[in-house]
């Protein structure tokens, strides 16, 4: 079956790094692990990057240890990193929780007037991906954090970002090894998506997407037992923002429980929809994280049986 007649549009895509390109790392979530930060910034210095640190990456709440700093700093320091002209990118440092904090403090005005950039992170970030493409029309990067640990250690994570950045029309297809068929069928239209749990969290704000209506969505969680991601995705069910989407990817379910479990829960809420439904893909909480693009047209394909299933983008990630 193909699906797909309802088009989402595609979002307006950033222009691709060039070496010497200045990128700055923001910490919109939870605290960074200094360390950490430090190795990962290495590793983009390696790449012949600039990085640079925004003022309050380590800062650590007053009150709240699980943030980095206030929402009005965390804010200020993406604001004013994406409104820089000298900055090229903005790269977070990690995820955990705190990006719905701060989203509405940001002028998004004055950060749409300043240009589309490159904008990479996943988890909590997922809630700043849903604004730039809901209030800014961008298309922004799924992938790994600064200071992320899978980032530090996995050469294919690494590689997967550093290709999309600066070599974006070397990965056009989407999947690792692993990927395989769910519920068959092929599929067109836009990818959006993220941490499933934290989509489902901004139903009912006042500028969340209305629908994944025409979209391919690309979801995957970390922590959620098979009964909460069965809630999850039961609100999303009923709340009609499923209705008329295209298709679906799943990546990583990290400490979600057996997979078999939770490929169930995936299989029973999601198989209803007859759409095409990939699995294990491999983005999100995993060892190994391929960087997926958010907004830009791309071709689902589950064969049936032990068929091919991949995602494959129209155009390159960056132009």
């Amino acid at each position: 079956m193909t699906t797909g007649t309802r088009a989402l549009a595609p979002l307006t895509r950033p222009a691709r790094l060039r070496p010497g390109a200045r990128v700055a790392v923001v910490a919109p979530s939870g605290p960074v692990p200094e360390e950490r930060l430090e190795s990962g910034l290495d590793i983009l210095r390696g790449w012949d990057l600039d990085p640079v640190v925004a003022p309050h990456v380590l800062d650590r709440h007053p009150r709240f240890d699980y943030l980095a700093g206030t929402d009005e700093a965390r804010a200020r320091d993406l604001q004013d990193a994406w409104c820089d002209p000298s900055v090229s990118a903005v790269l977070c440092a990690r995820g955990g929780y705190g990006a719905q904090r701060m989203a509405d403090l940001l002028d998004w005005t004055v950060m749409r007037a300043a240009g589309p950039k490159v904008f990479v992170g996943y988890s909590d970030i997922t809630a700043l991906h849903e604004a730039f493409a809901v209030r800014m029309g961008l298309a922004t990067l799924h992938g790994p954090m600064t200071a992320a640990v899978t980032f530090l250690k996995d050469a294919g994570t690494q590689e997967s970002l550093r290709a999309t950045l600066f070599e974006p029309e070397s990965v056009r297809t989407l999947a690792l090894d692993t990927a395989r068929t769910l519920v068959p069928g092929r599929a067109a239209g836009v990818t959006l998506g993220g941490c499933v749990s934290l989509l489902a969290a901004e139903l009912g704000t006042p500028h969340a997407r209305p629908s994944a209506a025409g979209g391919l969505l690309l979801i995957e969680d970390v922590g959620e037992e098979p009964y909460r991601l069965d809630r999850i995705l039961t609100q999303l069910l009923r709340s009609g923002w499923l209705d008329g989407v295209a298709g679906i990817a799943l990546g990583s379910w990290e400490r979600c429980g057996p997979y078999e479990e939770v490929r169930a829960v995936l299989l029973e809420r999601l198989g209803t929809l007859g759409v095409p439904v990939v699995e294990e893909l491999g983005f999100g909480h995993a060892d190994t994280a391929p960087t997926m693009p958010l907004g830009v047209p791309a071709v689902l394909e589950a064969a049936p049986g032990e068929g091919r299933a991949t995602l494959i983008l129209d155009v390159p990630a960056l132009t």
